[in-house]
Protein backbone atom coordinates (compact mmCIF):
# COMPACT_ATOMS: atom_id res chain seq x y z
CA UNK A 1 0.00 0.00 0.00
CA UNK A 2 1.33 3.40 -0.99
CA UNK A 3 -0.18 6.04 1.27
CA UNK A 4 -0.71 9.48 -0.20
CA UNK A 5 -2.50 12.75 0.45
CA UNK A 6 -4.74 15.25 -1.31
CA UNK A 7 -2.35 18.05 -2.11
CA UNK A 8 -5.00 20.67 -1.35
CA UNK A 9 -5.07 19.39 2.24
CA UNK A 10 -1.45 20.49 2.66
CA UNK A 11 -0.92 24.09 3.77
CA UNK A 12 -1.54 26.69 1.07
CA UNK A 13 1.70 27.15 -0.86
CA UNK A 14 3.04 26.79 -4.41
CA UNK A 15 2.83 23.23 -5.71
CA UNK A 16 6.60 22.87 -5.52
CA UNK A 17 6.45 23.51 -1.77
CA UNK A 18 3.41 21.30 -1.19
CA UNK A 19 5.18 18.36 -2.83
CA UNK A 20 8.26 18.89 -0.68
CA UNK A 21 6.03 18.81 2.40
CA UNK A 22 4.31 15.62 1.22
CA UNK A 23 7.70 13.96 0.85
CA UNK A 24 8.88 15.21 4.24
CA UNK A 25 5.69 13.88 5.87
CA UNK A 26 6.32 10.41 4.48
CA UNK A 27 3.69 10.24 1.74
CA UNK A 28 4.32 8.29 -1.45
CA UNK A 29 1.70 9.71 -3.79
CA UNK A 30 -0.60 12.65 -4.29
CA UNK A 31 -4.12 13.48 -5.43
CA UNK A 32 -3.96 16.68 -7.46
CA UNK A 33 -6.91 18.86 -8.40
CA UNK A 34 -5.24 21.44 -10.60
CA UNK A 35 -7.43 24.41 -9.75
CA UNK A 36 -7.18 23.76 -6.01
CA UNK A 37 -3.39 23.63 -5.75
CA UNK A 38 -2.09 25.86 -8.55
CA UNK A 39 -2.84 29.57 -8.44
CA UNK A 40 0.47 30.98 -9.67
CA UNK A 41 -0.37 30.23 -13.30
CA UNK A 42 -3.28 29.18 -15.48
CA UNK A 43 -4.71 25.68 -15.47
CA UNK A 44 -7.38 26.44 -18.07
CA UNK A 45 -7.86 23.83 -20.79
CA UNK A 46 -5.62 25.72 -23.20
CA UNK A 47 -2.86 25.82 -20.56
CA UNK A 48 -2.72 22.02 -20.22
CA UNK A 49 0.11 21.66 -22.72
CA UNK A 50 2.60 18.80 -23.02
CA UNK A 51 5.21 21.14 -21.58
CA UNK A 52 3.21 21.73 -18.39
CA UNK A 53 2.40 18.02 -18.06
CA UNK A 54 6.03 17.02 -18.35
CA UNK A 55 7.15 19.78 -15.97
CA UNK A 56 4.71 18.52 -13.34
CA UNK A 57 5.73 14.92 -13.99
CA UNK A 58 9.37 15.79 -13.28
CA UNK A 59 8.35 17.80 -10.22
CA UNK A 60 6.48 14.86 -8.71
CA UNK A 61 9.35 12.49 -9.53
CA UNK A 62 11.88 14.82 -7.91
CA UNK A 63 9.87 14.53 -4.70
CA UNK A 64 9.45 10.75 -4.95
CA UNK A 65 5.69 11.11 -5.44
CA UNK A 66 3.43 9.19 -7.81
CA UNK A 67 0.46 11.08 -9.24
CA UNK A 68 -2.28 8.82 -7.92
CA UNK A 69 -5.31 10.83 -9.04
CA UNK A 70 -5.83 13.77 -11.36
CA UNK A 71 -9.13 15.10 -10.00
CA UNK A 72 -11.84 16.25 -12.39
CA UNK A 73 -14.89 16.31 -10.11
CA UNK A 74 -17.53 17.84 -12.36
CA UNK A 75 -21.21 17.01 -12.71
CA UNK A 76 -21.87 14.82 -15.74
CA UNK A 77 -25.63 14.92 -15.10
CA UNK A 78 -25.94 18.72 -15.11
CA UNK A 79 -29.21 19.68 -16.88
CA UNK A 80 -27.68 22.90 -18.28
CA UNK A 81 -26.66 22.23 -21.90
CA UNK A 82 -24.09 25.01 -22.07
CA UNK A 83 -22.49 23.96 -18.80
CA UNK A 84 -22.31 20.39 -20.03
CA UNK A 85 -20.37 21.47 -23.13
CA UNK A 86 -17.78 23.06 -20.86
CA UNK A 87 -17.79 20.02 -18.59
CA UNK A 88 -17.12 17.64 -21.46
CA UNK A 89 -14.31 19.87 -22.71
CA UNK A 90 -12.74 19.86 -19.25
CA UNK A 91 -12.87 16.08 -18.97
CA UNK A 92 -11.29 15.63 -22.38
CA UNK A 93 -8.55 18.14 -21.58
CA UNK A 94 -7.79 16.35 -18.30
CA UNK A 95 -7.65 12.99 -20.04
CA UNK A 96 -5.16 14.27 -22.62
CA UNK A 97 -3.14 15.86 -19.83
CA UNK A 98 -3.19 12.70 -17.70
CA UNK A 99 -1.76 10.66 -20.56
CA UNK A 100 1.41 12.79 -20.57
CA UNK A 101 1.41 13.41 -16.83
CA UNK A 102 1.52 9.71 -16.01
CA UNK A 103 -1.40 9.97 -13.60
CA UNK A 104 -2.73 6.71 -12.23
CA UNK A 105 -6.34 7.70 -12.90
CA UNK A 106 -8.50 10.66 -13.76
CA UNK A 107 -10.90 10.66 -10.84
CA UNK A 108 -14.51 11.83 -10.65
CA UNK A 109 -17.67 11.45 -8.61
CA UNK A 110 -21.01 10.66 -10.21
CA UNK A 111 -23.10 13.80 -10.25
CA UNK A 112 -26.55 15.04 -9.42
CA UNK A 113 -29.56 15.91 -11.58
CA UNK A 114 -29.35 19.61 -10.74
CA UNK A 115 -26.99 22.50 -11.46
CA UNK A 116 -26.10 22.96 -7.79
CA UNK A 117 -24.57 19.46 -7.52
CA UNK A 118 -26.57 18.74 -4.37
CA UNK A 119 -28.61 15.85 -3.07
CA UNK A 120 -32.21 15.32 -4.10
CA UNK A 121 -34.23 12.11 -4.19
CA UNK A 122 -34.19 12.12 -7.99
CA UNK A 123 -30.43 11.46 -7.89
CA UNK A 124 -31.24 7.90 -6.87
CA UNK A 125 -33.78 7.28 -9.62
CA UNK A 126 -33.42 4.86 -12.50
CA UNK A 127 -33.64 7.77 -14.92
CA UNK A 128 -30.69 9.50 -13.26
CA UNK A 129 -28.55 6.37 -13.48
CA UNK A 130 -29.35 5.90 -17.15
CA UNK A 131 -28.51 9.54 -17.84
CA UNK A 132 -25.19 9.24 -16.04
CA UNK A 133 -24.23 6.12 -17.99
CA UNK A 134 -25.16 7.86 -21.26
CA UNK A 135 -23.08 10.94 -20.36
CA UNK A 136 -20.14 8.92 -19.04
CA UNK A 137 -19.78 6.61 -22.04
CA UNK A 138 -18.19 9.12 -24.48
CA UNK A 139 -15.76 10.27 -21.79
CA UNK A 140 -14.63 6.67 -21.25
CA UNK A 141 -14.32 6.16 -25.01
CA UNK A 142 -12.04 9.21 -25.14
CA UNK A 143 -9.99 7.83 -22.25
CA UNK A 144 -9.55 4.60 -24.20
CA UNK A 145 -7.95 6.49 -27.08
CA UNK A 146 -5.31 7.92 -24.76
CA UNK A 147 -4.73 4.81 -22.64
CA UNK A 148 -6.03 6.60 -19.54
CA UNK A 149 -8.08 5.09 -16.71
CA UNK A 150 -11.17 7.04 -15.66
CA UNK A 151 -12.17 6.08 -12.13
CA UNK A 152 -15.59 6.88 -10.68
CA UNK A 153 -16.16 7.32 -6.97
CA UNK A 154 -19.54 6.17 -5.62
CA UNK A 155 -21.04 8.60 -3.07
CA UNK A 156 -24.24 8.06 -1.09
CA UNK A 157 -25.73 11.43 -2.06
CA UNK A 158 -24.86 11.20 -5.75
CA UNK A 159 -26.27 9.19 -8.64
CA UNK A 160 -24.02 6.18 -8.15
CA UNK A 161 -24.89 5.93 -4.48
CA UNK A 162 -24.12 2.31 -3.66
CA UNK A 163 -22.05 -0.67 -4.84
CA UNK A 164 -24.87 -2.23 -6.87
CA UNK A 165 -25.35 0.92 -8.97
CA UNK A 166 -21.60 1.19 -9.44
CA UNK A 167 -21.50 -2.39 -10.69
CA UNK A 168 -24.26 -1.57 -13.18
CA UNK A 169 -22.26 1.36 -14.54
CA UNK A 170 -19.15 -0.78 -14.96
CA UNK A 171 -21.06 -3.59 -16.65
CA UNK A 172 -23.05 -1.27 -18.91
CA UNK A 173 -19.99 0.51 -20.28
CA UNK A 174 -17.78 -2.59 -20.12
CA UNK A 175 -14.44 -0.89 -20.61
CA UNK A 176 -11.12 -1.75 -18.95
CA UNK A 177 -10.49 2.01 -18.86
CA UNK A 178 -13.39 2.55 -16.44
CA UNK A 179 -12.54 1.62 -12.86
CA UNK A 180 -13.41 2.53 -9.27
CA UNK A 181 -12.11 4.83 -6.56
CA UNK A 182 -13.19 3.11 -3.35
CA UNK A 183 -13.95 5.66 -0.64
CA UNK A 184 -15.70 3.68 2.10
CA UNK A 185 -16.95 6.70 4.07
CA UNK A 186 -18.52 8.22 0.95
CA UNK A 187 -20.88 5.23 0.80
CA UNK A 188 -22.37 6.22 4.15
CA UNK A 189 -25.05 8.65 5.25
CA UNK A 190 -27.05 9.22 8.41
CA UNK A 191 -29.50 6.47 7.44
CA UNK A 192 -27.06 3.63 6.80
CA UNK A 193 -23.83 4.25 8.71
CA UNK A 194 -24.68 1.74 11.43
CA UNK A 195 -24.65 -0.96 8.72
CA UNK A 196 -21.25 0.16 7.45
CA UNK A 197 -19.55 -3.23 7.82
CA UNK A 198 -22.09 -4.85 5.49
CA UNK A 199 -21.87 -1.94 3.02
CA UNK A 200 -18.09 -2.12 2.87
CA UNK A 201 -18.17 -5.89 2.45
CA UNK A 202 -20.64 -5.56 -0.41
CA UNK A 203 -18.45 -2.94 -2.09
CA UNK A 204 -15.34 -5.06 -1.88
CA UNK A 205 -17.24 -8.12 -3.13
CA UNK A 206 -19.00 -6.43 -6.06
CA UNK A 207 -16.32 -3.93 -7.07
CA UNK A 208 -13.08 -5.39 -5.79
CA UNK A 209 -11.59 -6.45 -9.10
CA UNK A 210 -12.15 -2.95 -10.52
CA UNK A 211 -10.86 -0.88 -7.58
CA UNK A 212 -7.90 1.17 -8.80
CA UNK A 213 -7.46 3.65 -5.94
CA UNK A 214 -8.60 3.85 -2.32
CA UNK A 215 -9.50 7.02 -0.41
CA UNK A 216 -9.17 6.82 3.36
CA UNK A 217 -10.85 9.09 5.88
CA UNK A 218 -12.95 8.84 9.02
CA UNK A 219 -16.31 10.27 10.11
CA UNK A 220 -18.23 11.50 13.12
CA UNK A 221 -21.98 11.91 13.55
CA UNK A 222 -22.84 15.60 13.66
CA UNK A 223 -26.57 16.05 14.29
CA UNK A 224 -28.35 14.49 11.32
CA UNK A 225 -25.25 14.51 9.11
CA UNK A 226 -21.97 12.64 8.90
CA UNK A 227 -18.90 14.83 9.03
CA UNK A 228 -15.70 13.63 7.36
CA UNK A 229 -12.54 13.85 9.45
CA UNK A 230 -8.98 12.52 9.39
CA UNK A 231 -8.29 8.82 9.90
CA UNK A 232 -8.18 7.84 13.54
CA UNK A 233 -10.34 10.70 14.79
CA UNK A 234 -13.81 9.22 14.26
CA UNK A 235 -15.94 6.06 14.19
CA UNK A 236 -14.24 4.00 11.47
CA UNK A 237 -12.66 0.59 11.89
CA UNK A 238 -10.32 -0.14 9.01
CA UNK A 239 -9.23 -3.73 9.59
CA UNK A 240 -11.30 -5.43 6.89
CA UNK A 241 -10.65 -2.70 4.32
CA UNK A 242 -6.92 -2.79 4.96
CA UNK A 243 -6.92 -6.60 4.96
CA UNK A 244 -8.58 -6.51 1.53
CA UNK A 245 -5.88 -4.10 0.32
CA UNK A 246 -3.07 -6.18 1.80
CA UNK A 247 -4.38 -9.40 0.26
CA UNK A 248 -5.68 -8.22 -3.11
CA UNK A 249 -4.19 -4.82 -4.04
CA UNK A 250 -0.39 -4.80 -3.64
CA UNK A 251 1.14 -1.30 -3.82
CA UNK A 252 -2.22 0.34 -4.51
CA UNK A 253 -2.41 4.12 -4.14
CA UNK A 254 -4.39 4.90 -0.97
CA UNK A 255 -4.75 8.63 -0.41
CA UNK A 256 -5.80 10.22 2.86
CA UNK A 257 -8.62 12.78 2.85
CA UNK A 258 -9.86 15.43 5.27
CA UNK A 259 -6.53 15.78 7.00
CA UNK A 260 -5.02 19.13 7.94
CA UNK A 261 -1.39 20.19 8.30
CA UNK A 262 -1.45 19.34 12.00
CA UNK A 263 -2.83 15.79 11.82
CA UNK A 264 -1.74 14.42 8.44
CA UNK A 265 1.32 12.57 9.73
CA UNK A 266 -0.60 11.10 12.68
CA UNK A 267 -3.34 9.89 10.29
CA UNK A 268 -0.75 8.28 8.01
CA UNK A 269 0.95 6.52 10.92
CA UNK A 270 -2.41 5.38 12.31
CA UNK A 271 -3.38 3.66 9.06
CA UNK A 272 0.09 2.24 8.42
CA UNK A 273 0.26 0.72 11.90
CA UNK A 274 -3.06 -1.08 11.43
CA UNK A 275 -1.98 -2.30 7.99
CA UNK A 276 1.35 -3.60 9.28
CA UNK A 277 -0.34 -5.48 12.15
CA UNK A 278 -2.75 -7.45 9.95
CA UNK A 279 -2.24 -11.04 8.96
CA UNK A 280 -3.66 -12.36 5.69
Amino acid sequence: MQLGIRLHDIKKAPLEERLAIAKEQGFKCGHIALGKVISEYSTDNSALTPGLALYLKKLFAANDQDIAVLGCYLNLANPNTETMKKTYARYLANIRFAALLGAGVVGTETGAVNEEYKFEEANHSEEALELFIERLKPVVEYAEKFGVILAIEPVAKHIVCNPKRARRVLDSIASPNLQIIFDPVNLLDINNYENRDDIFAEAMNLLGKDIAVVHLKDFVVDGDELKSVACGTGCMKYDEILRFIKKSKPFIHATLENTNPDNAVAARKYIQNIYDSLEI
